[in-house]
């Protein structure tokens, strides 16, 4: 995929976050396609992805993914995101986050994700969502 498609799917793929459709972000992936988040378990398959959609959709209701940079890369495709939203969701602290990180693509012949391997500061996510943004 040339760059101008791929900064396209980047684009509609950001908004599929923020649109609190979790089957919006599981349709960017192939069928038999996977999302890990920090080198946890891999989500695969569609449905197991939009869940860990649905997770982030859920403990921030209105949250807002931005697209950073998107690069190719030697081990695939680099997905630079911003993720901000306050954790108002069931069990959430009331406090606001904003946390950036990337994702890792491969993508396959149809240009769908076929892996995504998801990274960002862990500790500094609990750290806001404990004591917020400016905390």
């Amino acid at each position: 995929m040339d760059l101008t498609k791929l900064n396209e799917f980047g684009t509609r793929y950001a908004k599929a976050w923020c649109s609190q459709d979790p089957n919006s972000v599981a349709e960017f992936y192939a069928e038999d396609g996977s999302l890990t988040v920090n080198d946890g378990p891999p989500a695969v398959g569609r449905q197991a992805v939009a869940d860990v959609a649905r997770g982030f959709m859920s403990a921030f209701p209105d949250m807002e993914v931005t697209m950073d940079d998107l690069a190719n890369e030697s081990q695939g495709t680099a997905f630079h995101w911003t993720l901000t939203g306050t954790n108002t969701g069931p069990g959430g602290t009331g406090n606001r986050v904003r946390i950036s990180g990337f994702e890792l693509w491969t993508l396959d012949d149809k240009g769908l994700i076929k892996r995504s391997k998801g990274h960002f500061d862990g500790a500094e996510y609990e750290r806001q969502l404990k004591y917020g943004v400016d905390g």
